[in-house]
């Protein structure tokens, strides 16, 4: 069927009348519509500017059919359609003259057309990142029949190669954010748009920062095989872990590939403990698109593993691999959460590894020491201008002990092999952290008496948040979400009256965002170091 035979023509206005005043604005069908009459052809557009809906009839015809929005210097060749300065499409209506009569065609392009239009313009704002045009592309799409995840893997393509080190929290809020969305049923439609835009809105930057791309390795190997993944990520070969990746995931799918990726994220204390919380976070977002677009997910996550800075090669903790050769999986001598207080990383360790024959009890001490020590957090350290870069430490030194364990958790209920990786990893923040803290601070202000209003209260206020920054609301978030999964988990938990204190007083005193005077004495006493 040609153009020409779904096309419905209707009288809008006089031609004699339209010579007489150039241009008119006319309402029909819910519709304002803008005529101009200029010397080559009568033009109809909507009168609204796509950019924030101020009226095209105020604007400035030039050059026989170009069309500018005053309010922006917007500008629109009506005769092709193209948007020449500026970023969303303007609605135009075909438009012919009989008689005296001018016609328009005000039917809608079909749904798949405008849902096409809709991700073209999306990966335009993705590309530049346009906030707010992400949110109007968004809605048009939406409106226009596409369902949000359709979009979302789209963005999720789009990002993939776009990291240098792989996955970002970007990435992994997103999981965060469409749990958050769910939550959101009864809302307006408004508000279960936002955590759509801060997902593509947050791949869209950390792409932008990162300047890729960075393209995969081709190809695929010729089978799944475990062991070989993951010795290609211990000795960070990127090229033939992706190969293998791609073997396991066109020919078993995600799960089948869970148990090595699993232990690939908890084999080191690695990247400040973020990849076992990416991996679990990857899943979470497989559960939720299904078996689509893998690639997309999965890629930048391998790439993680192999780039992933392992920080138990450094001497800070050379403990960690003794004390996994020393794990006791009979081993009962429990260690109280106070026993973790001013110890440092050996002892820590040396403490764990004597508890493996009593997990849970163990799990219970290393959660309620790492939210105790969140909550002891001395904030001068976040401001001090005179300290070496390793004593650069804020809020996110402590929340990622929490979410760290939370993550580990999952995994280990899988191959609880690996609870000596995970509770060695807890170690190594606890005892990083302990020189960091005020055990003689008052704290009792911070406790939560009503759980489920507080933690609804700080999950509901993401939706309109003021922080310009996308990684310090992922924090939040993260946070808020997995202290919120332990405790439907186990209420009754030694470790959640001060888990909900330690969360309480971080989303109460702001972090410091950016450090101009520790960063400039910083950067010379390293050029002067350097020589």
């Amino acid at each position: 069927m040609s153009a020409t035979d779904t096309q419905s023509w209707t009288r809008i206005y006089s031609a004699s009348d339209l010579a007489e005043r150039t241009k008119a604005i006319v309402k029909q069908d819910g519709k304002q519509i803008l005529l101009w009459r200029t010397e080559k052809a009568i033009y109809a557009c909507n009168n609204r500017c796509p950019h924030e809906g101020y009226p095209l009839a105020e604007g400035t015809m030039a050059e026989g059919c170009i069309l500018t929005c005053n309010w922006h210097n917007w500008k629109f060749d009506l005769e092709s359609g193209e948007t020449l300065v500026g970023g969303d499409a303007l609605r135009l209506y075909p438009a012919k003259c009989e008689g005296d009569d001018i016609l328009l065609d005000l039917s809608d392009p079909p749904p798949e057309e405008l849902r096409a239009q809709a991700l073209e313009g999306l990966r335009e704002a993705f590309d530049e990142h346009e906030y707010e045009r992400i949110a109007r592309e968004l809605g048009r799409f939406e409106q226009a029949g596409g369902g949000i995840y359709d979009a979302l893997l789209q963005a999720f393509g789009w990002a993939a190669d776009r990291y240098e080190f792989g996955i970002t929290h970007a990435q992994a809020a997103a999981a965060d954010w469409l749990t958050l969305r769910d939550s959101l049923s009864g809302a307006h439609v408004a508000d279960r748009l936002v955590p759509a835009i801060e997902i593509v809105g947050h791949l869209s930057w950390d792409a932008l920062m990162q300047r890729g791309p960075y393209p995969f390795a081709a190809g695929r190997a010729e089978t799944w095989n475990a062991q070989q993944f993951e010795d290609a990520v211990e000795s960070e070969d990127e090229a033939a872990a992706v190969r293998l990746l791609r073997a396991g995931l066109e020919d078993h799918g995600a799960v089948e590939l869970r148990p090595a990726l699993e232990r690939a994220a908890l084999r080191h204390y690695q990247n400040f403990g973020h990849t076992p919380i990416y991996l679990e976070k990857t899943f979470e977002l497989v559960e939720r698109f299904g078996e689509r677009d893998l690639e997309s997910l999965f890629l930048p996550l391998v790439r993680g593993l192999c780039m992933g800075a392992r920080e138990d090669l450094i001497p800070e903790f050379h403990a960690y691999a003794p004390a996994l050769e020393a794990w006791d999986e009979t081993g009962t001598d429990v260690p109280s959460a106070d026993d973790f207080r001013k110890a440092g990383v050996k002892a820590c360790l040396d403490r764990i590894s004597r508890a493996g024959g009593r997990v849970d009890e163990l799990y219970d001490a290393l959660m309620t020491a790492s939210a105790e020590a969140m909550l002891a957090f001395d904030p001068q350290f976040r401001s001090h201008i005179d300290k070496p870069i390793q004593q650069n430490v804020d809020w996110l030194d402590f929340t990622h002990a929490v979410t760290h364990l939370n993550a580990s958790r999952r995994i280990c209920a899988h191959q609880p092999e690996l609870w000596a990786n995970a509770f060695a990893q807890t170690g190594c923040f606890l005892g990083r952290n302990a020189t960091y803290v005020d055990w003689s601070r008052d704290l009792e202000a911070w406790k939560v008496e009503d759980p489920d209003a507080f933690l609804d209260g700080i999950l509901t206020g993401m939706i309109d948040h003021d922080e310009p920054l996308y990684i310090y609301p992922a924090h939040v978030l993260k946070l808020a979400t997995a202290v919120r999964e332990e405790i439907a988990l186990r209420p009754d938990a030694p470790f959640v009256p001060v888990l909900l204190a330690a969360l309480n007083r971080f989303v109460n005193e702001p972090m410091k965002r950016k450090h101009p005077r520790r960063v400039a004495r910083q950067a010379l006493s390293f050029v002067e170091a350097q020589g």
